[in-house]
Parts: C-alpha cells; sequence; structure tokens
C-alpha cells in the first residue's frame, strides 16, 4: 500500500486529532459534570431546551447526537429528578415537546459555568481571532461531509 493510500501519521491526519480533541473534551466535561450528577447527554439536553423549549424527543435526539432511544432515556432520567417535564400527552401528533422546570433551569446554570471553564480550559492557548477562526473551520469541516 502506498502512502497515498494510506491516513499517514496521526499526529498529521486531521481527522484523527479531531477525535482526539473530542474525547479529550468529552472527558474532561465528564469530569466537570460528574459532581452535578450530570452526564454530558443530559448537559447537552438541557442547554438545547433552554435555547428550543417544546423540542421534540426526534428533534432532541437529533441536537444532542444520540439515538431517540438514548434520548427517551435520558429525558425520562430529566424528568424523574424534576429538571423537565413532558405532557403525558401529545397535544398534536405522537410528539411530547419537552421543557425546563425551574429546578432545571437552575441545574443548567450550574452545568453551564462548569462546561464553560472547561471550554475556556481547552481554547486557553488561542487569541481571540484564532479561536474564531477555529470555529468557522470546524464549521466549514462539518459542512463540507454534510453535502
Amino acid at each position: 500500500m502506498s502512502r497515498g493510500e494510506t491516513v499517514g501519521p496521526l499526529d498529521l491526519a486531521v481527522g484523527y486529532m479531531l477525535k482526539r480533541a473530542a474525547t479529550a473534551l468529552r472527558m474532561a466535561m465528564d469530569t466537570a459534570l460528574r459532581p452535578l450528577d450530570l452526564t454530558v447527554p443530559q448537559y447537552s439536553c438541557l442547554e438545547v431546551l433552554s435555547q428550543r423549549p417544546g423540542l421534540s424527543n426526534a428533534e432532541l435526539a437529533r441536537a444532542v447526537f444520540v439515538t431517540r432511544q438514548s434520548m427517551n432515556l435520558v429525558l425520562r432520567g430529566l424528568q424523574d429528578r424534576g429538571l423537565v417535564t413532558r405532557p403525558a400527552t401529545a397535544p398534536q401528533g405522537r410528539a411530547l415537546p419537552s421543557t425546563l422546570t425551574p429546578a432545571g433551569k437552575a441545574q443548567l446554570r450550574a452545568a453551564s459555568g462548569v462546561v464553560r471553564a472547561v471550554q475556556d480550559r481547552m481554547l486557553e492557548p488561542f487569541s481571540t481571532a484564532e479561536q474564531e477562526r477555529l470555529l468557522r473551520d470546524l464549521a466549514a469541516c462539518a459542512d463540507a461531509l454534510a453535502e
């Protein structure tokens, strides 16, 4: 197999480094959220619902990057803890729109602070302009693969 047919050295492979960064971010977020008794998907669900209340299970699953089955478990756990509310019956169709409770909003404020600290630590080596460029570049990578 020639070099042109392989990824090459892993420390020069963009995909490998993206996965390495994503894994490091996930581990740091897991550690930061553990004292709040939240997982990354639970935190992500709270964050998405705060910005887009009333989403269905399927919409939340897409936004949080989990399966619908996993999102159902996440929502059930958050609902059991009084952080999220869903109607017993669908107001229209089959979707049960979810919203944050006051306790959910309070939990999200605490969680957002620790997640922001993780993100700030990750971006510390970059200037503000470099952070903005990184964000644009990552969005361009995702957009290129979504086409």
